[in-house]
């Protein structure tokens, strides 16, 4: 049996909307085995335990692509430790792993890139699952079916804390929630912040960060399926962070260069607040998808 950790990811990090993702120090574990006859999932919810598990689907794209037939038995262990449908990515690990794990038990040399092709046709867009297959932070955009994806340093100085809910925000209505029309200032504005976000990212610039993780195109309607959300910022910065940003459509919150007692200075706040939040503390991962020996 193969293992593939593969770590969660945050996307958007305020003005990067649908295009920048960083892979955080939250992994899942998936191991592959082909034996038997039939598909048999386990470490996960029943709901996921079926044919239409991600990272089954992206084990058998793969393969699809190579010409290799669909195995008569397959085994899948899911080790979690990253929330299920909170905006850190657990999807695009399923994808990301199913694809590295069927490339391993195959003997298929597939590069980053081969892979980032494969994942795209699944997801849709690249913005999780580039971090999650290259680690740090990327950007990503798709041209004629084509992904094209950039790596950024990030600064060692800057530490993160994301804030998990108890509730789930859904992908479908947190997309319908945003308007078809925006302004052209708001477009302008939203570039500006974002071109200094990543230089303020690579030198760890609290006070451009405090600035440059704004955005006018998705959280400010976004914010509104997140109760809470004004306070909970508004301490978060009181607290030691520089910024607090949607991760993914939600429903986490990521503390962006937050100061070393954040965590602790924020705990007891978080409970005036519905949603029984977790906090928990998070490091930039920079390797991306790896085979576990």
């Amino acid at each position: 049996m193969i293992c593939v950790r593969v770590p969660a990811t945050t996307a958007n990090l305020g003005p990067g909307f649908d295009c920048l993702g960083m892979a955080l120090s939250l992994y899942n574990r998936i191991y592959f085995q082909e034996s038997g006859t039939g598909l048999r999932i386990n470490g996960c919810d029943r709901m996921y335990a079926g044919e239409e598990n991600l990272a089954y689907v992206a084990y058998l794209k793969t393969l699809e692509k190579h010409g290799i037939e669909k195995p008569s038995g397959l085994e899948i262990e899911i080790v979690g430790e990253i929330p299920i449908s909170r905006g850190l990515g657990s999807s695009a690990t399923m994808i990301v792993g199913g694809i590295m794990g069927a490339a391993k038990v195959h003997g298929l040399d597939l590069s980053k890139e081969d892979m980032l092709l494969i994942a795209n046709e699944i997801e849709g867009h690249p913005d999780n699952v580039a971090p999650a297959i290259y680690g740090g932070l990327t950007a990503a955009v798709v041209r004629d079916g084509d992904p094209v994806v950039m790596r950024y340093p990030v600064s060692e100085t800057l530490c993160f804390a994301a804030l998990v809910p108890e509730f789930e925000t859904s992908t479908q209505e947190a997309r319908a929630i945003l308007p078809d029309m925006i302004k052209r200032t708001d477009g302008v504005y939203t570039a500006g912040c974002l071109s200094v976000l990543l230089k303020a990212m690579e030198t760890g610039d609290r006070k451009a960060l405090s600035v440059a993780l704004d955005d006018r195109l998705h959280q400010p309607y976004r914010k509104t399926l997140i109760p809470g959300y004004d306070g909970i910022k508004r301490l978060a910065i009181e607290n030691g962070a520089a910024g607090l940003v949607i991760s993914g459509s939600g429903s986490t919150l990521l503390a962006v260069g937050i100061e070393e007692d954040f965590k602790d200075r924020m705990k007891e706040t978080l409970k005036s607040f519905d949603g029984n939040w977790q906090i928990m503390n998070l490091s930039v991962d920079t390797e991306g998808a790896k085979l576990i020996v």
